[in-house]
This record gives C-alpha cells, structure tokens and sequence, in this order.
C-alpha cells in the first residue's frame, strides 16, 4: 500500500491529468503595478501584431462565420487542428471550440471532434450522436461527471452534433475520446474484446478470460494506484498479453477488427499509465510523457483509419508544442502528432487578459468552484497581447514581423490553469514556439455548471429536438 499521502497527492494530480492536466496557475501581478516595469520593446511587438491580427466577433456558435474566413486559411489542409484552452473552465474557450467546429464542418469538411477523454466515453457519446437514444444533457453528466467537461457549453456541443447528424445523414460527425481509460475502465471496452474473441477466435476465450482476471473491472483508478506496485507492473504485463493475443488473430477478423484492436489497445495502455510508482518524480514524469504520446496515437489513428479531418480539444498543455511546465509534461500531445503528421497538424493556442473560471482548491476531491483573475500584470504575456488593437483576435504566429517573432521567441508568465488553482509553480510559455496560431480573448467568465437530476427523474432536457429528416428511417430523435 502507498502510505505516504504526498506521494499519492502527486500521483493522483497525475491521473487527474486524464480528466484535466494539473496545470499551474500563477498569481498574476496587480493591475497598479506601475507601467514602466513592462518591457521597453512591447509597443514594437504590438504594432507587429497588430499587422497579423484578424478580429474576433463573438465566441458565441450560431453568430455568423463571415469573421472565421482568414482562420480557415490559416487551416489550410491541415488534416487535425488542436485547439488548447487557457483553462479548463472558461464559457468563452468551451463556446470558441463549439463554433469553430461548426466553422470546419460546414466548410472545410471536419467530421471528428476529439476530447481528451477516456476511449470508452468517447465511444459512448459517439453511439448518441450515431443513433439519438437518450437525451444530450444525460449523457453528458453520465460520461464527464465530476470533470471540467460536465457542463452546459458541452451539451450544447453535443446537441448540436446529433442534429447535424440527423439532417446530414449522408455525411455525419463523430466524437472521439483520445485518452487512457480513467477514472474508471469501462466494461464496454472489455466486452468489445471478448466478444469479438468469442465469435472468431473461441478456442483462445479461456486464455483471455484468464489475462483478464484482476483486469476487470477498473471502477475507481486513483484507488487501484494504493494497491502494491509489484502488482500493479504485473497487471500492466498481462493488459499487454490481451492487446498480443487480439493482434495475432487480426488477419481473420473482420472490418471492425481495428475497433477492437484499438479497445485492447486502451486496456493496455491504461494499465501500463497506472504502473507509475508514486515515489518516484522521474516516474510520474514518464507517465505523463506516455499519456501525451497515448492520445497523439489514437488521434494519428483515428485520423487514418476514418480519413476524418479532427477538431481535437485539449489543455493549451496538450494542444500546443511545448508545455508550460516542461518538467511535469516533458512531451506533449502536440509535438508527438507534429512528428506523426508533420504539417497536417496545427496548434492552435489561447490566451486571455482577466475573467473568471472553474477550478478545485485541491487535488484529491474537492468541487469545482470559480476563480476571479484581474488583468494580467507587466511581464506576462498577457500584458501585451491585451494591447492589440483588436479586444478580441487571432493571428497567424507562423506570419508574424521580426518584431513580433523576437517578442513571441521569449517565454514569459501566462496564464495556464487546470484541475487544481492556483499552484505554487509560475507557468511560463514562449508563445511563437508553442502554438502555429494564436487566439487572444480580453475577458471569459465561468463554465455553466450542470445541475443535478430533477425531480422527475433524470437530468432535465435541453429542448425539443430538429424533426426527423425523411431519410433516416428509425433514427431517434436527438434530445
């Protein structure tokens, strides 16, 4: 057992990673600090982004697309966008990714939105966006409770995604979880392995069955990391056995072989991330470098096995190339999938000046709660960017004038806030090094929190769905 608290706090501010990165969050100087203390090249680095920025009219889906024309440019062929968010429990980043998904639908051809999440949760919503059983807000609190994706804004998302589905049939959207299987291992993707064992393969049912046991079910990982590490290494053994077994026999499998290759896959490598030994920093460093190159795989993945173009949507941690705690995230998301997919791949980053959001106080536990920041002090990033011209923008960091690069090539306090706020740490990011492209937002405010189940029964719905398109035959409603 894992006695020393500490030891498990790191750990679990790990594993709370898979559900949001434990990201600092630095406190920002006071706004009357007095001006000179900027650096003294800042009003050349603003007129050079200045150049560069294109106006942002609202963050809001539904408000027009007339404002997004020069970032479909800055998106090019790019086959998967990552999108990064400042925090974890902004209105204004969750809204943003909402409308520019719909943005890269309509008129770039996405048909993914990837989330880090588990695999199986992702399969979950993905079978409601396919089929319409059941109700968005539901099956949102059933798949993101207790994460920073338990919330309105998310519905929102996923509602919108069934009813495009349901009037495009011909051409639907999909949802894609990226991430190891936490906190709980989902019996679906078990069943999805024997299943497919059972009916093609029945001969090697016992053997898996027996690589299985002790395997399922995983309910609660953060408890599963209290059991000895000698065990925990020979389960990461056997999860790997179950992934050998399935490759062997994939030439006699049919199409959907890859699909349950990809379950054995998610078994094994969520119980290789749950091998880290809570003692040992260089460990959980490891880890969370193998979690980033887990999600970069099943994105590359996904990308080829559908020819899906991919919204993916993570912590600015994951999305972009370098994180602003190197020693915790030595390897991100976004610098594995650059070395996979070269140029098809663009990093797309967030910043913004003062606003609010969602956060815990503490790792282990706690409930999500808001946070107030007032602008961002001299010496930030933040500082300067909120001088642009524009009060909300993006610009292309990949164009940007001398002045602006020589500026952007400096890492510099930002804000960068995850599961837990604010931490000891002062998060810094040299922003042209970081991300292709670069969103700047004046102000956000909290994520809306999802209410509880009502009285009725269930959580409450979000309104009446679109009508059946005529050619879906039995389709259920999206509700």
């Amino acid at each position: 057992m894992i006695s020393n608290g500490k030891h498990l706090a790191a750990a679990a501010l790990a594993l709370a990673a898979t559900l949001a990165p434990a990201a600092a969050a630095y406190a920002a100087p006071a706004a009357s600090t007095p001006a000179a203390a900027a650096p003294t090249d800042a009003s050349a680095s603003v007129r050079a982004l200045d150049r560069i920025a294109h106006p942002l009219r609202s963050t809001e889906p539904g408000s027009g697309t007339a404002d997004l024309q020069a970032l479909g440019v800055m998106v090019g062929d790019a086959k998967v966008v990552g999108v990064g968010e400042a925090t974890h429990g902004s209105h204004e980043f969750f809204a943003l990714k909402d409308r520019l998904f719909r943005y890269l639908v309509e008129q770039k051809g996405f048909t993914t939105f990837a989330l880090e999440i588990s695999w199986s949760a992702g399969l979950r919503i993905d079978d409601y966006l396919q089929h319409g059983n059941g109700d968005a807000r539901q099956v949102v609190h059933e798949v993101m409770g207790g994460s920073p994706w338990d919330r309105q804004e998310f519905v929102t998302l996923v509602q919108w995604m069934c009813d495009h589905n349901r009037q495009h049939p011909e051409r639907p959207v999909h949802f894609l979880g990226d991430d190891i299987g936490a906190p709980t291992l989902d019996e679906r993707v078990f069943d999805n392995v024997t299943d497919y064992v059972s009916r093609t393969h029945p001969e090697s049912l016992p053997r898996l069955n027996e690589l299985l046991t002790g395997l399922r079910p995983l309910d609660d990982a953060i408890a599963y990391l209290q059991r000895p590490l000698a065990e925990r290494q020979q389960n990461a053994a056997k999860a790997q056995q179950v992934l050998e077994l399935v490759q062997r026999q994939k030439s006699t499998g049919g199409e959907d072989v890859d699909f349950v290759l990809q379950s054995a896959r998610n078994i094994a490598q969520t119980y290789t991330f749950l091998s880290l030994d809570p003692g040992d920093p260089a460990s959980l460093t490891a880890m969370e470098r193998y979690r980033d190159q887990v999600m970069a795989e099943t994105t590359a993945w996904w990308q080829r096995r559908t020819g899906s173009r991919v919204l993916l949507s993570a912590h600015n941690d994951h999305a972009g190339y370098v994180a602003s705690d190197p020693a915790m995230y030595p390897k991100t998301q976004g610098s594995f999938l650059r070395d996979t997919l070269g140029a098809d791949y663009l990093a797309v980053g967030t910043t913004f000046d003062q606003g609010s959001f969602l956060s815990k106080g503490e790792a282990l536990g706690g409930e999500w709660k808001k946070f107030t920041v007032g602008p961002a002090g001299p010496c930030t990033n933040e500082y300067t960017l909120d001088q642009v011209r524009y009060r909300d923008y993006y610009a292309d960091l990949r164009k940007a004038p001398a002045a602006a690069r020589s500026w952007l090539a400096i890492a510099r306090p930002t804000y960068s806030v995850g599961t837990q706020f604010p931490n000891d740490k002062t998060p810094e990011v040299a922003i042209g090094q970081t991300y292709d492209v670069l969103v700047h937002l004046h102000t956000v405010r909290e994520a809306s929190k999802l209410e509880g189940p009502s009285k009725t029964g269930g959580l409450p719905t979000t309104g009446p769905g679109l009508p059946r398109h005529p050619d879906q035959g039995q389709r259920a409603g999206c509700a």
